[in-house]
């Protein structure tokens, strides 16, 4: 299928998941999924099948607990994978009110933000398998509720691409494909040369760059930005990190098994694997985690606007909840110890017409 009709397939299913409507989405969305449908979601939702369980796991009890719950794309990348797969990307924020508690996150009364990164694998005009992580940890952030690090990156509502073309997006794209490409490859080739400059950070990234990183890591602005609250704390504590890909210039031995998908259209290009890296924390200076010498795998799926030939905006989620998990934390335990002391019922607001009179 071309980027056109994939992302033509796709539209009921972004109409009908805008304004949540159950008996709409049942509906719509029976269309989509098949009892087999792989569903592959972050902690603590996990990996299962069908699109009852994702009713019933994942966006039931969010609309629950939002009851004017709203999807918002800002970004849609569609198209065919080098190894001939069809997949469609999407970055956004869910967005409503926040009045009921949700997975033990009091609710705040007002307005929340969430983002979302999901990936949607097609064939025979089905959605076979679903990839995608939602940030919980910005949703706890607003209710006052993260229990673990402070971030060092800026916190934020995630915005749309500058161009506001994120819905829009045409062209082939391969030539900053190969950019991407290339510029993973550079940042691989450190610690194995321990000279930071090997990574030619500038020859690959705007010097007025956004890079958008998870809740629990934060926003950075420009180089400088990106290397103080993402890149020096991270490859400081994993300087073991390996990557997989189904790119044979990222290609590592041993890391077969890490399958990665890449489309590229116009200025963006994104990718999506489960999980795409692997680690081993050894080193301090990492969101608060004690080195641990434990291997880890990591999910990450991201997103990449260029502009005049270099990465002007970067969308990045990891599932950061996993991997705390792995380690052995179980950040909504802690969080129920949060709530020991704080009010965690639900909330109900008037229309205000009874403070007018």
């Amino acid at each position: 299928m071309t980027s056109e009709e994939l992302k033509k397939y796709f539209i009921d299913y972004q109409i009908s998941t805008q304004t949540f409507d159950i008996d709409i989405i049942n509906k719509s969305l029976n269309k989509y999924f098949s009892n087999d449908t792989l569903m592959h979601f972050c902690h603590p939702f996990g990996t299962f099948k069908g699109l009852d369980h994702l009713l019933t796991k994942c966006l039931i009890p969010l609309f629950d607990s939002i009851p004017d719950l709203e999807r918002r794309d800002m970004i849609v990348m569609a198209g065919t994978t080098p190894e001939g797969r069809n997949w469609i990307g999407t970055m956004g924020n869910y967005m409503g009110t926040f009045l009921k508690p949700y997975l033990n996150i009091q609710p705040t009364g007002n307005l929340i933000h969430m983002r979302y990164h999901e990936f949607f694998q097609v064939e025979d005009n089905k959605i076979v398998q679903v990839q995608a992580i939602w940030d919980l940890p910005e949703l706890m952030m607003q209710a006052n509720a993260w229990p673990m690090a402070p971030q060092l990156g800026a916190f934020l509502c995630t915005p749309s691409p500058m161009t506001s073309d994120g819905l829009a997006i045409k062209g082939d794209g391969k030539k900053n494909f190969d950019h991407v490409i290339n510029m993973l490859h550079d940042l691989s080739i450190h610690p194995t040369d321990p000279n930071p400059r090997v990574m030619q950070l500038e020859k690959y990234w705007h010097p007025n760059l956004n890079w958008y990183g998870p809740a629990g890591i934060g926003t950075g602005r420009g180089i400088a930005g990106f290397r103080h609250w993402h890149q020096i704390p991270f490859l400081r504590a994993m300087p073991d990190r390996k990557g997989g890909s189904s790119n044979e210039k990222l290609a590592i031995e041993g890391m077969e098994d890490l399958k990665t998908h890449w489309l590229h259209e116009g200025n963006y290009v994104c990718e999506t694997g489960w999980p795409n890296m692997r680690l081993t924390i050894t080193n301090d200076g990492w969101m608060g985690i004690a080195p641990s010498n434990q291997p880890l795998e990591m999910r990450s799926l991201d997103f990449w606007r260029l502009e005049d030939g270099l990465i002007r905006e970067n969308w990045v989620l990891i599932d950061l909840l996993d991997i705390y998990r792995q380690i052995g934390i179980d950040v909504f335990d802690r969080i129920k110890e949060f709530n020991k002391a704080r009010q965690t019922g639900n909330i109900k607001i008037s229309n205000g017409l009874d403070v007018l009179k």
